[in-house]
């Protein structure tokens, strides 16, 4: 993978993380809600590092993160809560929750997706947004999903069509 589509898709991933995060405390209905929500983030920088002026559209890996967390939320969490011992998913921040269910979301669903590069991007978002603490707790879950897949007692899933 190109450095340039490495940076991209670090971009991507901060700015679906922040639409997500953002749904969290929105009266979602619908697809629509989350689409227009989407379109009212600022798109990532380009690989120059300048941002692009142009509305937001519904393409792209940032909207597929998107998407596809908010279609498989519920998937997620009980997941979360599988490999997180002792909390419940009701009673995680925010910010985890968040980065947890798009770390996961790669790791079961993007097959172009290592494990290992999904668990080192929510690393430095959570490094980024999350609490001091909550690094490790990320890590200790995400760690255990992927061990999970290794041994084969969770499977990763083909990406149905949208």
């Amino acid at each position: 993978m190109s450095k340039s589509k490495n940076s991209g898709r670090r971009a991507a991933r901060a700015q679906a993380f922040q639409v997500l995060y953002s749904l969290s405390f929105a009266d979602i209905s619908g697809e629509e809600d989350v689409r227009r929500a989407f379109r009212l983030f600022p798109a990532p920088p380009g690989p120059d590092g300048d941002a692009d002026d142009a509305p937001q559209t519904e393409e792209g890996f940032a909207w597929e993160l998107v998407h596809g967390v908010w279609l498989r939320n519920a998937d997620l969490d009980e997941l979360i809560g599988r490999f997180s011992r002792n909390w419940r998913v009701d009673r995680l921040g925010r910010v985890e929750r968040t980065l947890l269910r798009l770390a996961l979301y790669e790791m079961l669903y993007r097959q172009d997706v290592p494990a290992k590069v999904a668990i080192n991007e929510a690393l430095e978002l959570t490094r980024q947004f999350g609490e001091d603490n909550a690094v490790s707790f990320v890590n200790g879950v995400l760690d255990a999903a992927a061990r999970a897949l290794e041994d084969g007692s969770l499977e990763a899933r083909d990406q149905p069509p949208a």
